[in-house]
């Protein structure tokens, strides 16, 4: 049985969906995703864990601060933190994609010791995505999008017509195939037009230090981060829906120079949505994980 619940941490108001007692293990969404993407993992992981998927600041039911720098990373990882001590853990497994996977690659490095273990689906290393973008044009070209995310201009193109457009963009495919329902369809649309979510959403694009470029021929100016950042020690998971056509499988390439326990699941006939796509193999792979 999944529940609702709010925790005030941070200076705001996370929304939460939760199930199940015992360890604590929680699931970070990204952009344009809420809460809802993890009900699999819910039921699943509620069976014998505290299963917790809260909508990150911004989105959906959780607090919208109005500036673009209150979406920096330090204070998206701050929230998780304070969230899982307002639960009363200090040690648990973090499960995220998309920016929320961005954000749990910074906390695995800066808080290693409230982490048991790391999944990451579908979200690249900041230093992976750092060099794919210096490097290679494609995964310039794939990020392009970006510009739009960052424009003034998002939010009217986005919404336009009941937000057909950001659905077509984001989900068309999964819509097409019949794996979004329309329940799950009319739920986005439901948690994008709570008041401020769409821009909450959009700021983590706008307050990204990611260098994104008009033209996807031209190479990154800004120097590399390579050796910025410290490695990871504890075990990470990575799976990767390998159709992804945002977030290219270069990204993976080299990540055991910054992850030292490093185990990597492809799946080649999933795209970036491989939670909604794949449920029941994503849950195999993360309970396969955990009894290691």
């Amino acid at each position: 049985m999944i529940e609702h619940a709010f925790a005030d941490v941070n200076g705001i108001r996370l929304h939460y969906a939760h199930s199940g007692s015992g360890p604590l293990i929680m699931f970070l969404h990204g952009f344009p995703e809420y809460w809802d993407m993890w009900k699999a993992q819910l039921e699943e992981f509620g069976s014998d864990h505290l299963a917790v998927a809260p909508d990150m600041r911004g989105y959906n039911l959780s607090s919208k601060p109005a500036e673009v720098k209150q979406y920096r990373q330090k204070y998206l990882v701050e929230d998780i933190r304070q969230l899982a001590e307002f639960l009363g853990h200090k040690k648990f497994v973090l499960v995220a994609h998309d920016w929320g996977g961005a954000v749990a690659w910074i906390f695995a490095m800066f808080y290693p010791h409230y982490l048991d273990r790391l999944v990451i689906i579908n979200a690249p290393h900041p230093t992976t995505f750092e060099r794919e973008l210096r490097e290679n044009p494609e995964q310039r070209k794939a990020s392009n999008y970006m510009l739009l995310f960052r424009s003034p201009e998002a939010e009217a193109r986005l919404s336009a017509n009941d937000y057909s457009w950001l659905l077509n963009m984001a989900f068309g495919e999964m819509i097409r195939s019949g794996v979004l329902k329309d329940e799950d369809i009319r739920g986005y649309r439901k948690a994008w037009s709570q008041p401020g979510a769409l821009t909450g959403g959009l700021n983590y694009y706008r307050a990204a230090d990611v260098e994104v470029l008009e033209d996807p021929g031209e190479a990154v100016k800004k120097p590399a981060m390579a050796g910025a950042l410290p490695k990871i020690t504890l075990p990470v998971l990575v799976i990767w829906g390998e159709k992804d056509t945002a977030l290219l499988t270069g990204c993976v390439r080299g990540l055991d120079e910054y992850v030292t326990q490093l185990s990597i699941e492809r799946v080649p006939d999933a795209s970036h949505w491989v939670v909604r796509e794949k449920p029941q193999l994503v849950n195999s792979l993360i309970r396969e994980f955990l009894k290691r």
